[in-house]
This record gives structure tokens, sequence and C-alpha cells, in this order.
């Protein structure tokens, strides 16, 4: 299926900006272009209960901004989400009005976890980033007024790596124990081989050669890529991990390797919802009020958490 007429338009408008190609900036020139993609400030957002700026102590020291979005005096779960931008760009303000909008969707309580980034901090530093705001997450619940409710981890592209990551290693290091995995158009492999990554008509916002910068900044020593951790579609067992809600788009380089994961899943005994959104390329989602393929994949992953989680408590 072509592109949608939305994403078409909007790509075209991409077109006229005087930018280089991504491969050819610098880290600093890249985060500066995105920076200038943002919506400006004082844009509508979904209004929330509570806005609680956070700092979560790390590794080194150091410690890692979480912004956590609670929707209503009664959040249903705490969704902890990991944004997306190749582990080297993006930040929680750019994704504020997606936390939003998935905690209104959800009625979740949603964790926007600002992992450090590369090519200064490199693998696997946004890998524990990612545990850390977990398992303070975890212990934030009892705050929330339960502490036994549900926690969810979520992700977009890099950031689904991330979810996925952590979902596996929590499953395998003693929680916490997690009700449920959403990953959208998640890195899982380094595979620039795939059909996906080989087809020209999918080289558009994401390309396979950007997708190259984006790895030799996270993970410059190729032999540590087979690593779980870095690419979780070469996990040797996948059994045991929280049910999965997969979307993947169309028109994305990343389209295989997310199909691939949520196969794996699936064959390793994990209930799964998968769509592939047709029409569509890779970072629809947070393009609210822009694409028509943003409100469908928020339709869809709101649609699955009220799925799993009425079932969860109807099983309680």
């Amino acid at each position: 299926m072509a592109l949608d007429e939305a994403t078409s338009a909007m790509l075209a408008e991409m077109a006229t900006q005087d930018a280089k190609p991504l491969p050819e900036m610098t880290p600093s020139e890249a985060r500066e272009f995105v920076a200038l993609q943002q919506p400006a400030a004082g844009a509508p957002v979904p209004e929330m209960h509570r806005v609680d700026p956070v700092e979560v102590p790390v590794d080194g020291g150091d410690s890692i901004r979480v912004r956590l979005l609670t929707p209503n005096d009664s959040p249903r779960g705490t969704l902890v989400y990991y944004h997306g931008g190749g582990w080297v760009l993006g930040d929680i303000d750019g994704f504020d009005q997606l936390g939003r909008t998935l905690a209104v969707r959800t009625g979740c309580a949603v964790a926007l976890v600002d992992y450090r980034l590369a090519p200064e901090h490199r693998y696997p530093t946004a890998v524990e980033d990612a545990m850390a705001a977990l398992r303070w997450a975890d212990k934030q619940r009892a705050e929330l007024g339960d502490a036994d409710m549900p926690l969810l981890v979520a992700g977009d592209s890099a950031g689904g790596n991330l979810a996925a990551v952590v979902a596996r290693r929590a499953a395998r290091e003693n929680g916490p124990e997690l009700a449920l995995q959403v990953l959208v158009y998640p890195v899982t492999d380094h595979d620039f081989d795939t059909a996906s990554y080989l087809a020209a008509e999918n080289q558009l916002i994401l390309t396979r050669e950007a997708m190259r910068w984006f790895w030799d900044h996270y993970l410059p020593d190729r032999e540590r890529r087979d690593e779980p951790d870095a690419s979780p579609l070469r996990a040797a067992e996948l059994s045991g991990l929280p049910p999965a809600v997969v979307l993947t788009a169309e028109h994305d380089v990343l389209r295989d390797e997310g199909d691939a994961y949520a196969e794996r899943l699936r064959q390793a005994g994990v209930p799964v919802h998968h769509h592939c959104f047709a029409g569509q390329t890779h970072g629809f989602l947070p393009q609210i009020d822009v694409l028509p393929g943003s409100a469908a994949g928020l339709d869809y992953i709101a649609g699955a958490v009220e799925q799993h989680l009425t079932s969860r408590r109807e099983h309680t």
C-alpha cells in the first residue's frame, strides 16, 4: 500500500527544509535540528491531575530526569515510557504530548524517562538507566495509591528496544513484575540487510544509513551488538516474558525486525497483540493531530491495554 496522503504531505514539507542528511550531521547538529521540529511552547496538551518532575539516581553518581504524568486521582496502572531517537536524540520534553495522551487514553500514570544519550553515554548506559527508572516506578506505585497496581513498560524505536530489553531483564532478575510491554516499531536487531531495510520505498524519515549512524554512536563495538541487551531478537530464550503489544509500520526499515520479534515472542508462548500499520512510516505515533496513523496507533494501544488490564482484574 502507498503512503497515506497525510504522511506524503508531511514528508513533502520536510523535504523543503534546508538540512543535511542525518548521517552527515554531528550528534549536536542533529539534536538542534530535532529541537526545531518540536511543537511550539504553549501548544495545547491534555491536562493532568498531577505532573511531578523527579530526579532518579543512576550508576556513576548521576541522576536522570523522570516526568510522572498522573491523569486522575486513581490511576489504574503505571506505564514507564522510553522515548525514541536512536539512543542519540530526543528527550522527555519532545514526548510530553504523547505521554499525556497515553495517560488519558489508558488511565495509567505515565513516567517519561530521560535516559542518558550516546555518544556521550554509550551502551549499556541507556539500558542501565532504563532499569533504574523501572525500579523507581515500581516503588512509586504505593505513592500513587496502590502498591499492587499493574506496572507496564512502553517505548518507540530505540525506546522500544529499551522496553523490550528491560522486560526481558526484569523477568530474569526477580522483577519488577510487569503486566505488559508495548513496543512501537522497536529496534530489535542490528541486521541492515533485511528486506525492509533494503527496500527503496522505505528510505523515508528513517533510512538504512541513518540506522547505521545511530548504531555507530550507540555501540561502535560491533562484536557486542549480538548481546541480548542490545539486540533482543538475538536472545536465546524469550519465554516467561510479559504479554506484548507490538506496532510496526509498513514503510519502515525496522518493520521486519519488529515483525520477527513479535513472532519470536509468540513462538515462546508469550501472548502478543501485533499489527503492522499500512501506509505508515517510521515515527508516526507521536504525530498527534498531524497523521491519522497516530490516532489509529493510539486507539490500538489503548484498546490492548484496556483488554489486558480488564482481563487481569477479572482474574485476580
